[in-house]
């Protein structure tokens, strides 16, 4: 009987446990026995493995976070780790895995398979920049946790009268904070796509104020040079002049552990049963991911190799709505 393994990389995101079940029932349903491999690529070179059945992936779609782990490897950044990895798969008479995890995971999928084994990676990162796919698991879910944050501080800053900056994950793509900040309501955005000066967040938040606003909210992104820290550390140099107190929370890794919404249960069932279907059909060396609402595959050297583009008439868009 054919066999395939299984392993979630890199940051866990919310949506990681639906796609190891479909991936675990669609490989059993086509007749292929299903293991999973612990703590990630770690795991791997380690051959920590776990075979799978029906009912050991029952029970776990709506949970977030990871069954399987997750953990960083260095030894797999040298030719030797990558290669013992590769053993430890053939010794379990693997003939293919199946990489759930954003651009450092897939990253590290195209390696192995450029020395010659099958796999077949799954689009799941909170940041959403994985070329490839218009959205990767957990992003919904990391939206609307920030989402709800935003709610909240507004909630206090009317009352206050107070500006609240908030920043939220997604290392150097601007995604997250875009849409929780149109979904927000905010008067400012700042994200790596564009780029704002302490200054000009002073300005439209002095700007906010002269139009009667009674409170405000930035959102900005981790991966913003301006940000929550160095926006921080700019009002209380120059606290005068923007109408408002200012007050900071950084959600962190708050926005990664939430239970998975029902978007990215869908979206992992989807890209989980559509990883297997694409390699029993002869692919390898792809990633799987969503594009049009359709399942699609894509070369993993191209995704690897592309950088994914932030549509910058989203951020126009909140500008306009901002007034």
């Amino acid at each position: 009987m054919k066999r395939i393994a299984v392993l979630t990389s890199g940051g866990d995101a919310p949506g990681m446990n639906a796609a190891i079940r479909a991936i675990t029932r669609t490989g059993l349903e086509a007749g292929l026995d299903v293991f999973g491999v612990r703590n990630g690529y770690s795991g791997l070179i380690d051959g920590d493995f776990v075979f799978l059945s029906r009912r050991d992936v029952g029970g776990i779609m709506q949970l977030g976070g990871t069954m399987l782990g997750s953990a960083r490897s260095q030894e797999f950044y040298t030719e030797e780790g990558r290669r013992k990895a590769i053993e430890n798969l053939k010794a379990e008479d693997a003939e293919a895995l199946f990489v759930i995890g954003g651009n450092g995971s897939q990253t590290g999928a195209f390696a192995l398979y450029q020395m010659g084994f099958p796999v077949v990676g799954v689009a799941s990162t909170i940041d959403n920049d994985l070329a490839g796919t218009d959205v990767t698991i957990g992003v919904d879910t990391a939206i609307n946790v920030a989402l709800e944050a935003i709610d909240r501080l507004k909630v206090t800053a009317e009352s206050h009268r107070r500006a609240f900056l908030v920043e939220v994950m997604g290392r150097k793509c601007g995604f997250v904070a875009l849409m929780a900040g149109i979904a927000g309501g905010a008067e400012v955005v700042v994200i790596p796509e564009r780029e704002m000066s302490p200054d000009e967040v002073a300005a439209q938040l002095r700007a906010a104020h002269e139009r009667g606003k009674g409170h405000a909210m930035v959102v900005v992104a981790e991966g913003a040079h301006n940000n929550a820290q160095r926006l921080i550390e700019y009002f209380e140099q120059h606290p005068e002049g923007v109408g408002f107190k200012l007050r900071a929370t950084i959600l962190g890794h708050v926005q990664r552990g939430a239970n998975p919404t029902s978007r990215d249960r869908l979206l992992a069932t989807r890209l989980g049963e559509g990883a297997v279907r694409a390699w029993l059909r002869g692919e390898q060396g792809v990633l799987t991911g969503l594009q049009g609402n359709r399942v699609v595959t894509t070369p993993l050297e191209q995704v690897v190799n592309t950088h994914k583009q932030l549509d910058l008439s989203l951020f126009d868009l909140s500008c306009i709505m901002s007034m």
